[in-house]
């Protein structure tokens, strides 16, 4: 029995197909940690969704920025953005089943000493702290007025977390911090502009991973989210993202030895394509 993590699908299915095999993955014995962006700017994102809610309980998924960006476009609140490779999912007969599965999926998964979370956690948050944050955009995103959810989620303020923090600007900073987060101050503080390599971030701010004193620095994260920082993998950290969509490789991680194992995808997005 093995546990492998995998970095940003974002609807290659094809290069999952690939990778699954490299791995020799077997669902009656092996479980999948998804690292979240299941969907979007790839050309399977339907296939992507039925594979695994069809896995049951062999996948954990945590949910990223384009999963929860395709939720809010399914109920009107946002439109398609230029790239999005939505529709399908949006016209297919279980659009409405694939959906709702996509919004039971969790925020932030530990177990042992891992953690799986899709963009990263900010430096005041332990560990313990974060599950519970994650709890709580869970709990709304489950809940029957969820929409009024959806409708509040875009937008980059607060942009720095506050214990007195309520409603939903508490909400929209744990959920941009989890799926969006890249790069911060040392004292936690968001920039989302920076998309890039780490070597041309903003001045005064640092990965999230790197800032002193992160309550979470003491357990090993799994992430994705950051494709210019490719693989990285640290004393307690391993980057994900690999840029299948951009031509890059689907990576995975198998967790019980820290082996990497690589494939590189055959479809390629758009590269001027909004990221």
């Amino acid at each position: 029995m093995a546990t492998y993590a995998i970095g940003d699908i974002q609807g290659c299915f094809q290069a999952l197909t690939q990778l699954l095999e490299t791995i020799k993955f077997n669902p009656a014995q092996d479980r999948l940690w998804l690292v979240g962006d299941l969907v979007n700017r790839g050309p399977d994102s339907v296939q992507v969704l039925q594979w695994a809610k069809s896995l049951g309980d062999r996948v954990i998924t945590v949910l990223g920025n384009h999963d929860l960006h395709l939720l809010a476009v399914a109920e009107g609140f946002v439109p398609l953005h230029r790239g999005d490779t939505l529709n399908e999912i949006l016209v297919v007969p279980e659009r409405t089943e694939l959906l709702d599965w996509l919004r039971q999926q969790r925020m932030i998964y530990a177990e042992g000493d891992w953690v799986l979370v899709h963009a990263g956690l900010l430096p005041q948050w332990s560990v313990k702290k974060a599950l519970r944050l994650g709890q709580e955009v869970e709990t709304a995103l489950r809940a029957d007025n969820y929409r009024d959810f959806l409708q509040h989620l875009y937008g980059n303020k607060p942009d720095h977390w506050d214990n007195e923090l309520t409603g939903m600007d508490r909400l929209r900073v744990i959920t941009n911090a989890m799926t969006r987060l890249r790069v911060c101050s040392a004292d936690g503080v968001m920039d989302f502009s920076h998309k890039g390599a780490v070597q041309d971030r903003p001045k005064k701010t640092l990965p999230w991973y790197e800032v002193p004193g992160r309550k979470s620095a003491k357990a090993n994260i799994v992430f994705g989210h950051w494709s210019a920082l490719g693989l990285n993998v640290g004393s307690r950290h391993v980057a994900l993202d690999t840029g299948c969509l951009w031509g890059g490789q689907l990576s995975a991680l198998r967790l019980e030895d820290r082996q990497v194992f690589q494939v590189s995808c055959v479809e390629q997005a758009d590269l001027n394509a909004w990221r």
